[in-house]
């Protein structure tokens, strides 16, 4: 299916027209985002965890300490609600009640389970950090077994989402567009900055191409 069906948890009820279902459209702002934040109620209490994740096909991947309330949750099979959000611009319109911002975001909903296997556990691992940095889980050294062990990923088998968009320019009253105030846009860029050397490295270790590579696409 290219499509997520409508449901009454996923379905957008206010500013329908921002509304999206399509999997390309969802699944290309899960990948551009690099946090997401994961809501669950844990003995009648509600929390909401920031965190790193990385998508594989229908799946969300999130890795985190053994000990994680969150991953407990998770890995018991309980299901959970998961938001991600880029901004893209501010939106300044004449009228301040008109002020708004551009943005792109998703909800999804699904349930999670605990990837045992050590092959499969690596091999989630290793999506991770090939989604953050391309070219980096070869380079770097990779966990030791009692890293691994101390590690717990899951996987989330995204059952439902949407996403909503807002994009374009500042939409005023009529009676306020001869205004005498400038209205417009001011976009915001998330962009990787130049690599500053940890404190421990030696000066003569020189930066690696897949490194240079994502600094100057990021």
């Amino acid at each position: 299916m290219s499509e997520f069906s409508i449901t009454e948890r996923n379905q957008v009820k206010r500013r329908k027209d921002r509304a999206r279902y399509d999997k390309s459209t969802i699944y290309q702002i899960i990948d551009e985002a690099m946090f997401c934040h994961i809501g669950f109620i844990q003995d009648g209490r509600p929390y909401v965890i920031p965190t790193l994740h990385a998508r594989r096909e229908d799946e969300l991947l999130i890795h985190g300490a053994v000990a994680s309330r969150l991953l407990k949750h998770i890995r018991e099979g309980n299901e959970v609600s998961i938001s991600i959000a880029i901004l893209d611009a501010l939106v300044l319109a004449k009228s301040v009640f008109h002020h708004s911002v551009n943005y792109r975001s998703v909800v999804l909903f699904g349930k999670g389970k605990l990837i045992e296997e050590e092959d499969k556990k690596l091999e989630a691992l290793r999506h991770f950090t090939e989604q953050l940095i391309p070219g980096q889980w070869k380079y770097a050294r990779q966990p030791t077994p009692a890293e691994l062990k101390a590690t717990a990923v899951v996987s989330i088998s995204i059952e439902e989402a949407s996403a909503k968009i807002r994009e374009g320019s500042p939409v005023d009253e009529q009676g306020d567009q001869d205004l005498p105030i400038w209205a417009g846009l001011l976009p915001v860029t998330h962009c990787i900055g130049p690599p500053v050397r940890a404190d421990y490295t030696d000066v003569n270790i020189p930066l690696p191409e897949h490194i240079l590579k994502k600094v100057k696409n990021g």
